[in-house]
C-alpha cells in the first residue's frame, strides 16, 4: 500500500471513529444501558488501535528500509513501536 493509500485509509477510519463517538454521545444523552455504551467504546478502542498500527507500520517501513539507517535510528523506531504497543 502506498503512502497516499495509507493516508486515505487512516482518514476514512478516523471519520468512522468520529461517527461512532457521536453515536455514543447520543446513547448517553438518551440514557442507553451501560453495557451497550461500553460495547461501543470497546469497538472504538479496537478501531483506534488499528489506525495506530497502520501509522506505525507505514512509519517503520519508511524509516527502516531507507539506505544507511544507523543502529541508533533503528532503535528509536523500535522504541516508538514498543511505546505504542504498551
Amino acid at each position: 500500500m502506498g503512502e497516499q493509500d495509507v493516508r486515505k485509509d487512516v482518514i476514512n477510519r478516523l471519520k468512522t471513529i468520529k461517527g461512532h463517538i457521536q453515536g455514543i454521545e447520543k446513547m448517553v444523552e438518551e440514557g442507553k444501558e451501560c453495557k451497550d455504551v461500553l460495547m461501543q467504546i470497546t469497538a472504538i478502542k479496537s478501531s483506534i488501535e488499528k489506525v495506530g498500527l497502520l501509522i506505525i507500520e507505514d512509519h517503520a517501513k519508511a524509516c527502516l528500509v531507507k539506505d544507511n539507517i544507523t543502529s541508533e535510528e533503528a532503535q528509536k523506531v523500535i522504541a516508538e513501536i514498543i511505546k505504542f504497543m504498551k
